[in-house]
C-alpha cells in the first residue's frame, strides 16, 4: 500500500470514478472489482481495515448448513439460494488465497439413530447442492472411529457422528490482503478516515464527501462519481446521511467468540454443537494454534461496546463443555472477541437467529448512494460484484468482472510445504516459518527482507511467540498500520492468539511505530498504555482475570 500521507494527498487532488466508503470484505472487494474493470476507485474506512465485522467472523468459508436446515423446515427459498450462492463462493474465496484459507473436516457428534439419519440426509444434500464444487463428500462415522479422531468428545450415549467439509480462513488478513491487492491494482486506500457529511451537485445528486482524518485531525473532500456504501451495520447511518428520509434496513446482531486452549479439543476436525439453547449451533474449530468456540446471536444496538460479557462466556463454555471429558472455565480463555453481524431486516422474523444472510443492492433514486446491504464473507465475492455491476450502470459504461480467477498477492507459487523453504531459506524456527507462510504467503520474503540490515527484526515480539519484529515493521511500512491494535489485530494476529502475548508485544511495537513516525518518548508511552488499558478492559469486562 502506498505511504498513508502520500494516499491522502493524491486523494485530495483527484476524482474518482468510484468512492468506496467502509473498509470491509465488502468495500476492500468492491475496490479490487472496480479497479479490474478499469474504474478507477478510492476507498475510506472510519476506523482500520477490516475492524469491524469483517475481523470478528467465526472464520469459515461456508454454505451455511443451518441455513440449509432453516430452508427445509421453513420452506424458505431465499434460505436456499442463499446456501446455493455461497457453495459456488466458497471455492473461489479457498483459491484466490490458499495460504489463508483451506478446507477444514467437521464432526456432528450424533446421540440417536434418529440423528444419525437425520443429519446424513441433510448433509448429503448440503454436498448435492454443492455439486462439482463439494470439498469431499460428507460420511458417517461410528462411535469408535468418531472417538479415535476426537478423544475429548464424552463417550456416554454417543452413537457416532456424521463428517462433512466446509471452508476455514484467517478472515482479518484475508481482508489486509485484499487491500494489497486492490492497492497494487491502483486503488487508493485510507484508513482512520470517517465520511461525516455528503455534498450534492444541482441535481440533489453526491459529487463529494467530507472526511475527517483522525490521525491529523484534519477534514477534507474526496470527489467521486458514483459512491457505494459498504459499511456493514452501519449501513443506515451512511443511506440516511445521503437521504434523511429512508428508513432503517438493518438489525444488527451479536456475535461473541472465545478462544481456548488447542488440546481442549484433541483433534484437527471441527466440532459442530448441532443445537443450543436458543435454537443455534456452535462451532468448535481448531484455528491458527488456538481452539475458535461460537457464536452467539443477540440482537444489538449500534450504540452497544463490542465487548464479551461474563453471561455470553458462560453460554459458550456451557455448551462445550457438555460434549467434551474437560471441563473449561473462565481461566481458559485467551482471548474474545465480538462483532456486529449486519442482517437485512425481515419483518415477519422475530429472532436475528431466522434472518437470511443473503444481501442486497439498493440505490437510492434521490441521492445516487448505493448501498451493499446484508450477506456475509464467504458470498463477499458476489456482493462486491453486485455492487460493481450497479455502479457500471449508473456511469454508462461497460466492463466484465474479473475477480472470480484473480489471485491475491501471496497466492502464486503458493503450496501447503512453503513453510519449509523459508524456515531453511532464513534459518526460521519452524513455528516462524509456518506462521509468516500462513500470514503472507510467497509474500514472505518481501517481509524478512527488512531484516537484513537488522537482525534484530528477526527476534519474536514477546519470549516464546512466533510472530517477529520484521512483520510489525511490514505492516507500519507497508500495510498502512498506524496503532499498536492495527498492528497485533489485524495484521498479525496476536490479539486474537492471546490477550497476554499481545500485552507483552506491545512496547516493542510501541517503538517501532515510535521510530517511523517520529513520536515523542511520552507519545510512545501513552500510545502503549492505551492499548494495555483496553486489553485489560476486555478482560475486566468478560470477567475472565486470573
Amino acid at each position: 500500500m502506498r505511504n498513508r500521507n502520500d494516499a491522502r494527498k493524491t486523494i485530495c487532488e483527484h476524482s474518482f470514478d468510484v468512492c468506496l466508503i467502509g473498509g470491509g470484505a465488502t468495500g476492500l472487494g468492491c475496490a479490487l472489482d472496480a479497479q479490474l474493470r478499469g474504474l478507477s476507485s478510492v476507498l475510506i474506512d472510519a476506523g482500520d481495515f477490516v475492524s469491524g465485522a469483517s475481523s470478528a467472523s467465526t472464520k469459515l468459508v461456508h454454505g451455511g448448513a443451518r441455513y440449509l436446515r432453516q430452508a427445509v423446515t421453513d420452506l424458505d427459498y431465499r434460505q436456499y439460494a442463499t446456501v446455493r450462492r455461497a457453495l459456488h463462493e466458497r471455492t473461489h474465496l479457498l483459491h484466490r488465497a490458499p495460504f489463508l484459507a483451506h478446507p477444514l473436516e467437521f464432526l456432528v457428534p450424533c446421540f440417536s439413530g434418529w440423528q444419525m439419519a437425520y443429519y446424513t440426509i441433510g448433509l448429503k444434500l448440503y454436498d448435492a447442492i454443492a455439486g462439482s464444487e463439494s470439498l469431499f463428500p460428507s460420511r458417517t462415522l461410528s462411535k469408535v472411529e468418531l472417538l479415535r479422531r476426537m478423544p475429548s468428545l464424552r463417550g456416554e450415549k454417543l452413537k457416532g457422528a456424521v463428517a462433512y467439509a466446509d471452508g476455514q480462513f484467517d478472515d482479518a488478513r484475508y481482508g489486509i490482503t485484499l487491500a494489497q491487492t486492490a492497492a497494487q491494482q491502483g486503488a487508493e486506500l485510507l484508513n482512520h478516515a470517517r465520511a461525516v457529511a455528503f455534498d450534492k451537485d444541482a441535481q440533489g445528486k453526491l459529487s463529494s464527501v467530507a472526511v475527517e482524518d483522525s490521525i491529523s485531525a484534519e477534514c477534507f473532500p474526496v470527489r467521486a462519481k458514483v459512491f457505494i456504501n459498504c459499511t456493514g451495520p452501519f449501513a443506515d447511518l451512511v443511506r440516511r446521511m445521503a437521504n434523511p428520509a429512508l428508513l432503517s434496513r438493518l438489525r444488527p446482531s451479536k456475535g461473541v467468540h472465545l478462544l481456548l486452549p488447542l488440546e481442549a479439543l484433541q483433534s484437527n476436525s471441527a466440532l459442530l454443537i448441532p443445537k443450543t439453547e436458543d435454537g443455534r449451533v456452535i462451532f468448535a474449530i481448531p484455528w491458527l494454534g488456538r481452539l475458535l468456540v461460537g457464536t452467539t446471536d443477540d440482537e444489538a444496538e449500534l450504540s452497544d461496546r463490542m465487548v464479551v460479557t461474563p453471561e455470553e462466556v458462560g453460554f459458550l463454555l456451557r455448551h462445550i463443555n457438555r460434549y467434551l471429558n474437560v471441563h473449561l472455565t473462565p481461566r481458559d480463555v485467551l482471548s474474545a472477541f465480538a462483532g456486529l453481524r449486519p442482517l437485512l431486516d425481515a419483518k415477519e422474523s422475530a429472532h436475528t437467529k431466522n434472518l437470511s444472510r443473503d444481501h442486497e443492492v439498493e440505490v437510492d433514486e434521490v441521492s445516487g448512494l448505493i448501498s451493499v446491504l446484508g450477506g456475509k464473507w464467504t458470498t463477499y465475492r458476489a456482493m462486491a460484484e453486485d455492487g460493481i455491476d450497479h455502479a457500471l450502470l449508473t456511469l454508462a459504461v461497460q466492463g466484465t468482472c474479473k475477480t472470480l480467477e484473480f489471485p491475491l498477492t501471496g497466492s502464486s507459487g503458493y503450496r501447503p510445504e512453503y513453510w519449509k523453504e523459508l524456515a531453511e531459506g532464513y534459518h526460521l524456527p519452524p513455528g516462524t516459518a509456518r506462521h509468516l507462510a500462513q500470514k503472507f504467503g510467497t509474500d514472505s520474503p518481501k517481509v524478512l527482507a527488512l531484516a537484513r540490515d537488522d537482525s534484530e527484526l528477526l527476534q519474536p515480539l514477546c519470549p516464546g511467540g512466533v510472530a517477529i519484529r520484521a512483520e510489525a515493521l511490514w505492516a507500519i511500512r507497508e500495510e498502512m498500520a498506524q496503532t499498536i491494535e492495527d498492528v497485533l489485530a489485524r495484521r498479525i494476529g496476536v490479539q486474537f492468539h492471546g490477550w497476554q502475548e499481545a500485552s507483552q508485544s506491545a512496547p516493542v511495537v510501541g517503538r517501532l511505530l515510535a521510530r517511523e513516525f517520529s513520536w515523542s518518548e511520552a507519545q510512545t508511552r501513552d500510545a502503549v498504555e492505551r492499548y494495555l488499558a483496553s486489553i485489560l478492559h476486555w478482560v475486566h469486562r468478560a470477567g475472565i482475570e486470573s
